[in-house]
């Protein structure tokens, strides 16, 4: 099973830059995408369906801001739009799709956008306070006997090794300390697996995915590694490989590939 997760910067944006043609060369099974900077009615019919994958989506109500999607290669029994948080369900940043097995196997797969907090102070404590209420989500998650895989922007940089510049970001949104305790706590305490790094536990500059339009950062991979694909540990535990997609651009983010020694 190959799953894809990609922040699009605007899906209509990553249109242009070829991302629809791309997606069919991957054979994915599932693909999770962020920030669509759209609403239902910009959808146009390729962006809905595409290789076989029939997309569902979590729209932003303000428009060309934040949403999320999911394409799917076999229909799920459930989709589940949000969290049941008012204040970051109207922003769209959460969309689950569920499957039962004949077999009596479970699966979900939840595409995520958690709040970036660099814009301004107000967003950090808005970043913080989504933080709070996901994680009583999560650990209720991770007691409900499902295997999951959760992928998306985190929009936070967990260790050292996940950025280029760490020395001079540890006052920055999306490094803070009480942003990567956090983090440390749902692998920790909730027992989480981050896939890529269960995988490649020294991977530096060629586990980046994204980059800042400034400067020279793609060119000289000055970089952050702030999407991922977090796990129960049974579906992690059948993951055999991952990459990042760097040989086109879509989005100042790559596309996280991962994948995954299990029948979909």
């Amino acid at each position: 099973m190959r799953i894809i997760s990609a922040n699009l910067n605007g899906i209509r944006s990553a249109a242009s830059k070829g991302f629809f043609d791309w997606l069919p060369t991957q054979h994915a099974d599932i693909v999770c995408v962020q920030e669509l900077k759209a609403q239902a009615a910009d959808l146009r019919p390729e962006f809905i369906r595409c290789d076989g994958l029939s997309g569902a989506f979590h729209h932003a109500e303000k428009k060309g801001y934040s949403g999320v999607g999911i394409y799917t290669r076999q229909t799920p029994q459930t989709i589940i739009e949000g969290l049941g948080v008012p204040e970051f369900d109207a922003e769209g940043r959460y969309i689950e799709a569920g499957y039962d097995h004949s077999s009596g196997g479970k699966l979900a797969v939840i595409s995520l956008y958690q709040p970036s907090g660099s814009s301004s102070p107000e967003r950090q404590q808005a970043k913080f306070r989504f933080m709070d209420a996901f994680f009583p989500h999560l650990d209720a998650l991770m007691k409900s006997g499902r295997e999951i895989v959760i992928c998306g922007d985190w929009n936070i940089a967990h260790r050292e090794i996940d950025l280029k510049n760490w020395k001079s970001n540890q006052k920055n949104s999306g490094f803070l300390p009480e942003e990567r305790a956090w983090m440390t706590r749902l692998f920790d305490e909730l027992g989480w697996v981050d896939v890529y790094r269960s995988l490649y536990p020294e991977a530096t500059g060629e586990s980046y995915t994204w980059w800042s339009n400034r400067g020279q950062a793609w060119a000289n991979n000055v970089g952050w590694r702030i999407d991922y694909q977090i796990a129960t540990p049974g579906i992690a535990a059948k993951a055999v490989s991952a990459f990042i997609y760097k040989d086109q651009r879509f989005s100042d983010h790559a596309p996280l590939i991962v994948d995954y020694d299990y029948a979909p």
